[in-house]
């Protein structure tokens, strides 16, 4: 027989300190697993008091979503936040919930009906997973495994070609299937080797042009390794928490652009031997991949800074014409550049179909004629910029 553990630290891990405390909490409320929230109340009047007792985040991203959304949360405890999101998203949109707690997706699935007789129809699934593996559906997998149990080595290892084979054919989340991505105080519960893999799952499961709204807690300062190796602090939001730089660059490392703070909280929520932990709401953008064509289009950026650099790093001063392929164009002329911007499209267009290859390489300015046309020798009377029902003129 092989030695046990010296110590029960090496099998007790953040994952399983994080499921043993939440599956506590569904039981019993537990105020520490809480920041203060001002959710509206007008989409709580229908949701069961218990689910909002037992219900633990950090903020309210349900705030930034549209009706119609196919929305998927991550998460999603005992469905607060999704129940809210079926409110917002109305009757034609949907909301997946998705959690690795058995005591808590059970007080979600017994709570859904009621909330869909409350609002008139039902818009909101559960599902047991993993966030990190968004793949990988964990109650087929538990179903394969009460027929065909695991007695041995061999049985052990085909788990993993198991896995793998549900991942493929029937997952969890299907690749491209959502248009937002949701969130509330979860993602820091994730091992850190994990993260990666965390982001590079909530790119993959979002449609081109959707996004991720996350709330979640951030440190002002790296946090030593004694407070990550306590579970206590770990499954408390703290020890696996992002500083506030790193968890936008992990949006960014996994191909999002666009990232931004829409909330940050001036007040910590804790103080940890002098590191600030507080509260902030990220929204981050999918849709930047893609090949560059030219169309003879420009952008101008309108200020108030001198000078500003993309998420690719091309850098643009006020008020200068830059040629950009049209993909930069359709991204900056909608959300969250489009007020920042000017936007030049040519006097004669053309067609995607006849574009040729763009060179993104750096940022080239756009003479006005290459977007006029070169023979364009128009002379026209002053235009008539009266704004109606102001009196305004342009001169």
């Amino acid at each position: 027989m092989l030695p046990l553990p010296s110590t029960m630290s090496s099998l007790h891990s953040p994952e399983s300190a994080t499921r043993d405390r939440y599956a506590a909490a569904a039981k019993a409320p537990e105020a520490a697993l809480c920041c203060p929230v001002d959710y509206d109340p007008q989409y709580l009047k229908i949701i069961p008091a218990e689910v909002i007792e037992k219900d633990y985040g950090c903020g309210d991203p349900s705030k930034f979503l549209h009706p119609g959304e196919t929305v998927l949360d991550l998460g999603s405890g005992t469905g607060k936040i999704c129940f809210i999101a079926a409110q917002v998203v109305g009757e034609k949109g949907r909301v997946i919930g998705v959690d690795m707690t058995d005591d808590m997706l059970e007080v979600a699935r017994r709570n859904a009906p009621v909330v869909a007789e409350r609002i008139g129809y039902a818009n909101v699934e559960f599902r047991k997973g993993r966030i990190q593996d968004l793949g990988l559906d964990l109650e087929l997998l538990d179903g394969v495994l009460k027929y065909k149990p695991i007695d041995g080595v061999n049985s052990f290892l085909a788990v993993d070609e198991l896995a793998a084979d549900l991942r493929a054919h029937q997952p969890l989340i299907r690749t491209e299937s959502v248009d937002v991505v949701v969130s509330n105080c979860v993602l820091n519960l994730v091992e850190t080797r994990l993260k990666r893999q965390l982001f590079e799952e909530i790119f993959r499961v979002l449609k081109r042009g959707g996004r991720a709204v996350i709330s979640d807690i951030v440190s002002d300062e790296a946090i030593p390794e004694h407070l990550q190796n306590n579970a206590e602090l770990w499954s408390g939001c703290i020890s696996g928490a992002y500083t506030e730089e790193g968890f936008l660059e992990a949006f960014a490392e996994a191909g999002f652009y666009g990232v931004e703070f829409v909330k940050y909280d001036a007040v910590p929520w804790r103080t940890v031997e002098g590191i600030e932990f507080r509260s902030v709401t990220v929204q981050a953008w999918k849709g930047k991949q893609g090949p560059c064509y030219e169309r003879n289009q420009a952008v101008i950026y309108k200020g108030p800074f001198r000078k500003v650099l993309d998420d690719d790093g091309h850098a643009m001063e006020r008020g200068k014409r830059y040629a950009v392929c049209d993909k930069t164009f359709q991204l900056l002329r909608s959300a969250p550049y489009r007020n920042h911007f000017a936007f030049v499209e040519p006097r004669v267009e053309i067609p995607l179909s006849e574009a040729g290859p763009f060179n993104c390489q750096g940022m080239n300015l756009r003479h006005p004629r290459e977007s006029k046309g070169q023979d364009y020798h128009a002379t026209t009377e002053a235009s008539n910029c009266r704004t109606a029902g102001e009196g305004i003129d342009c001169c």
